[in-house]
């Protein structure tokens, strides 16, 4: 047999048959001459005339995402440690809410700044322009601060007048000293009236305000109260005045609030006039008074000093011409000449509501003229003087510089110590007086408590502050201001007062419903509550409490919050008695057969086990038996048997101590 040889497909050729068969390649040559001829033809009129292949052009938007990917190749990207730094405007009070938004920042990231420095806020709160700037630039932004508007510029604008001719003005001095030394009694003297007479207690509860006439010339008199609690009053007393008459009673020297007047009048810059008051009383010795006053910096003339002194009795009338040249001496040195022609200056040294006159107010005019008819603003309070009555009630037209006069036409009551502005019309004093309103409001609500981590934990270690709730009525502003700033300081770091309103007027209904919500008491001082009030009071049995005398006022209230005070625990040993023998029980365990030494021994009291001195146990009687007897207690010199409760290591010679404990009562 023959092999079967393959032979090669004609369809698939061998590689040697391909290889041998395949045409040779053509040489690719360029036609130069058709390349040129082609592009001499060209021309824009040929590419213009020439019919686009719209299907191979690109889309609009991808020809954007192209460029947009071109442009961001080359741009460097910013990492997250590069922020953009931005200017910030910074008012005086600014909202943190707003405050971020003018940083670009997150609300929650300006909060947690203020935490870490301390300053406990929300989002809506306001803060202060030096909180913000600090805040801002921890922030990384440069902070800008915008100028304060100063609404005192602004109403000096509108009391602009042509005449500016300055005049003198009459001299405002400040009465000062302590407590029955005599100041009102010396007013009383210079004005031959009895005012002493008609204060509660003898003493002055608010600012009187006269004028007096010596040797043609208008001095006005100012009487400040001398008890420490109208600190508040003297203080703003003395920014009042261009002179201070110290007054100190020579059978008495210097007493606190003689010190505190010094302080007062050293603090305004104003120079004092010493009165060594009483010198009528025998074995009295006035050099003691300016030896006392040594030790305060006050020199008076006798010891080369500069401070005027007289000798006088307030009783008696001695000596009072020489104080009042003394007065005048002194003012001689002073530059008290102001504009008389001009719209007014003044201010409220006392603020009530009379019934059938509303709001009135006693001012003393610091400037200008003030006249029936203006317009003013004062504080949050406008309005237009309906009418003017001088210190003995008669009706005047106009109150020049110096003078002390009743402003009848204020919307609300103002604030003692605050200034009165005359003004052109009724548009600007509205508009002065909505800007006060809203400056009062912001530094009410900036009103942000910082504390550290410390402060607040030790907040927490003492507990809950008990705090009774507390109205307060008055008759007149500068006795309401000393009411509540003594009862705020009334209390201890377990006790406090909390006065949760406080006004001028009689009591009403809405006074004794919010003393009944907040379980409170309210106070009436110089005024009494309306029928209506009382009927509630009585019905919802709310406390009502009516005083004269702040001294009175002061001590019940401090009666009243000791009783709010967590009681003291006061232990107290009744008996003891001595184990002479022990006996056991499957019931009692062991019982001790004793012998009552002093006192005696009950079943409810405590009882202490003691050993050569040494106390080893603390517990309470299981049963207490004369004989077979269960008793409650056992006399001196009487045996008994006694049983501890889940005790019963007793020992023969040992000693039982019984005790009571009490609750007693803490005082502030």
């Amino acid at each position: 047999m023959t092999k079967d040889t393959k032979t090669p497909s004609p369809s698939t050729p061998s590689k040697s048959t391909t290889s041998s068969t395949a045409a040779p390649r053509k040489k690719l040559t360029l036609n130069t001459t058709a390349f040129q001829k082609k592009l001499s033809t060209i021309s824009v009129n040929n590419i213009l005339e020439e019919e686009p292949d719209y299907e191979k052009m690109p889309s609009l938007a991808r020809t954007k995402r192209a460029r947009e990917k071109q442009k961001t190749k080359y741009q460097p990207k910013l990492t997250s440690s590069q922020k953009i730094v931005r200017e910030v405007d910074i008012p005086v009070k600014i909202s943190i809410q707003e405050l971020a938004s003018r940083m670009s920042e997150k609300t929650g990231d300006v909060v947690k700044a203020l935490m870490k420095n301390g300053i406990m806020a929300t989002a809506n709160q306001y803060i202060d322009g030096d909180t913000a700037e600090l805040i801002v630039t921890e922030l990384g932004h440069t902070p800008k601060r915008e100028a304060a508007i100063s609404l005192n510029d602004e109403i000096a604008s509108h009391q602009k007048t042509s005449n500016s001719k300055m005049q003198p003005r009459p001299p405002i001095v400040t009465v000062m000293g302590h407590v029955d030394h005599g100041k009102t009694s010396l007013l009383d003297s210079l004005r031959n009236t009895n005012v002493t007479a008609r204060e509660s207690g003898g003493i002055t509860q608010h600012i009187g305000a006269y004028q007096i006439q010596h040797k043609k010339t208008p001095i006005t008199f100012l009487d400040t109260p001398g008890h420490a609690a109208f600190s508040n009053i003297r203080s703003r007393g003395a920014s009042l005045t261009d002179v201070v008459v110290l007054v100190v009673a020579a059978n008495d020297s210097v007493k606190p609030q003689t010190i505190e007047a010094i302080s007062h009048a050293k603090t305004a810059k104003v120079p004092i006039v010493l009165a060594i008051n009483k010198m009528d009383l025998p074995d009295v010795d006035p050099n003691v008074v300016r030896n006392d006053l040594l030790s305060h910096e006050v020199v008076v003339e006798t010891f080369s000093g500069d401070v005027l002194e007289t000798e006088i009795s307030a009783i008696k009338k001695t000596n009072l011409d020489k104080l009042l040249d003394n007065i005048l001496l002194q003012v001689e040195i002073l530059d008290l000449n102001v504009e008389h022609n001009k719209l007014a200056e003044a201010i409220v040294v006392e603020s009530k509501i009379e019934t059938g006159k509303g709001s009135v107010a006693t001012v003393i005019i610091k400037n200008g003229t003030l006249k029936e008819g203006d317009h003013f603003t004062c504080g949050s309070s406008f309005g237009r003087v309906k009418a003017l009555f001088d210190e003995e009630g008669k009706r005047v037209k106009s109150a020049p510089p110096g003078m002390p006069v009743e402003v009848l036409g204020f919307d609300s009551i103002p604030q003692a110590g605050e200034t009165v502005f005359a003004l052109p019309n009724e548009e600007i004093a509205k508009s002065v007086t909505e800007k006060v309103k809203e400056q009062k409001k912001l530094e009410e609500t900036a009103a942000i408590k910082k504390s550290s981590l410390e402060e607040l934990m030790a907040n927490v270690s003492k507990g809950e502050v008990k705090k009774l709730p507390i109205i307060v009525k008055a008759d007149v502003q500068g006795s309401l201001e000393a009411i509540v700033s003594s009862l705020e300081k009334v209390g201890n770091d377990e006790v406090k007062m909390n006065v949760i309103h406080n006004a001028i007027g009689a009591i009403n209904e809405s006074d004794v419903s919010l003393a009944n919500s907040a379980q409170g008491v309210v106070i009436g001082f110089n005024i009494r509550a309306i029928p209506q009030a009382r009927t509630i009071a009585k019905r919802d049995k709310v406390d009502i409490r009516y005083y004269s005398i702040i001294y009175e006022l002061i001590d019940d209230m401090k009666k009243m919050l000791s009783g709010l005070l967590t009681p003291d625990t006061k232990e107290e040993i009744i008996g003891h008695a001595e184990v002479r023998d022990t006996f056991s029980s499957s019931k009692l365990g062991t019982i001790a057969g004793c012998y009552v030494t002093n006192g005696l021994v009950s079943n409810s009291a405590k009882i202490r086990l003691v050993r050569e001195g040494k106390i080893i146990h603390e517990g309470e009687v299981g049963t207490l038996k004369r004989f077979k007897d269960d008793v409650k207690e056992v006399r001196e010199n009487y045996e008994c048997g006694i049983s501890f409760k889940d005790y019963s290591d007793i020992l023969v010679k040992d000693e039982i101590e019984f005790y009571i404990t009490k609750e007693v009562q803490k005082e502030l």
